[in-house]
C-alpha cells in the first residue's frame, strides 16, 4: 500500500466522522469555538450543511486517491 492509497482511506474515515457528527452533535465538539463561530456565521443549519459539503468532498477525493 503506498502512501496516496492510505491517504485516501484517512479521508474516507475523516469523512464518514463528519457526517456522524453533523448527524450526533455532540457537545464537546459542538461547543467548540470555531463550530460556534461557523453557526454565528452560517446559522445552524447552515453549518451542518457546510460540514455534509466538506465530507462529500473529503469522501471523492478519497475515492479518487483509492482509484489513482
Amino acid at each position: 500500500m503506498d502512501g496516496l492509497a492510505l491517504l485516501g482511506i484517512i479521508l474516507i474515515v475523516y469523512s464518514f466522522a463528519v457526517i456522524a457528527i453533523a448527524v450526533k452533535k455532540p457537545p464537546a465538539i459542538w461547543n467548540m469555538a470555531k463550530i460556534k463561530f461557523f453557526i454565528r456565521l452560517m446559522g445552524e443549519k447552515g453549518t451542518v450543511i457546510f460540514f455534509y459539503i466538506f465530507a462529500a468532498i473529503a469522501l471523492v477525493v478519497g475515492i479518487w486517491l483509492l482509484a489513482y
